[in-house]
């Protein structure tokens, strides 16, 4: 199985469904929406962030992206298909996205998920992610905002 990234500068059609699966998988767990805290589509698309689509065998089976900020990087709209699931799509999008932090000179990655996300917190512990406190800018948000949140960091 041939895994291939490509970094976007626009959004295009596989963006759009991909980001969207995740939208619907996320509203599906019942969160509040003032607890969903996933960028729109065009919001992805500014200059502090890179966005990547996975391809396996030229179909598209994930996304993510990676916003570099202040001192740290933060993962963004990390998806992958369920049919694409532990099959290292969610490797590969987080080694592109730490290597792109990395060349920035960031050394701290840190992340914001849903406490319902069971196998995506399985799988960042198994990158090396560990739970941390809440950080800029969750940290100005209503305390509701970000109480199914949990955040997580890895030093690289």
């Amino acid at each position: 199985m041939t895994i291939t990234l490509h970094r976007l500068s626009a959004p295009n059609d596989d963006a759009h469904d991909l980001v969207g699966e995740l939208s619907a998988e996320l509203a599906g767990e019942g969160y509040d929406p003032s607890q969903q805290h996933g960028l729109s589509l065009d919001a992805i698309f500014v200059p502090s962030i890179q966005f990547y689509v996975a391809s396996v065998e030229g179909a598209a089976a994930g996304c993510g992206g990676v916003q570099f900020l202040d001192g740290f990087a933060e993962l963004k709209r990390m998806y992958v298909r369920p049919a694409y699931r532990g099959r290292g799509v969610s490797s590969a999008i987080i080694r592109t996205l730490e290597n792109e932090a990395t060349a920035k000179g960031l050394r701290t990655v840190r992340l914001e998920t849903g406490d319902k996300q069971m196998a995506a917190m399985r799988f960042y512990a198994r990158e090396g992610y560990s739970v941390c406190a809440a950080f800029p800018p969750y940290t100005e948000l209503d305390p509701f905002a970000i109480a199914t949140s949990v955040f997580m960091e890895k030093r690289l």
